[in-house]
């Protein structure tokens, strides 16, 4: 069983919905810490996906992914193991209108919504 935490600390802008934001939205300035929500493994960083800016990936087991997208600078590199709690990035607005972590949750690579799994606040 996976433990999660809030990968940033700002406002909730934007949520889930099934074949819309595969993610949600938590909005804060630029250069906020990105943390890894549970401990896991960097399985990609870099920018080359369309529209989520620079992106870092961690597996956090066989079914579990999460995705922080449109970061400022990404401070972690692929195959690199992370704790809960870690900072692996610095919020920004690459590929968004505004300064923001988009963050999602994949279960076996579909994207689940991570207010299911973070703890209430």
């Amino acid at each position: 069983e996976i433990v999660w935490m809030w990968p940033a600390s700002g406002k909730l802008v934007g949520t889930f919905s099934e074949g819309g934001n595969k993610g949600v939205d938590i909005a804060g300035k630029a250069g906020d810490p990105v943390l890894a929500a549970s401990g896991g493994k960097v399985v990609y960083s870099g920018a080359g996906l369309r529209g989520y800016g620079k992106l870092v990936i961690v597996k956090h087991n066989n079914n579990f992914l999460t995705a922080y997208a449109h970061n400022k600078t990404v401070l972690v590199k692929e195959g690199q193991s992370v704790g809960k709690g870690q900072k692996i990035a610095e919020m920004g607005d690459t590929d968004a209108d505004q300064v923001k972590l988009h963050f999602e949750v994949r279960r076996q690579g579909k994207p689940v919504d991570p207010l299911k799994h973070l703890p209430p606040r």
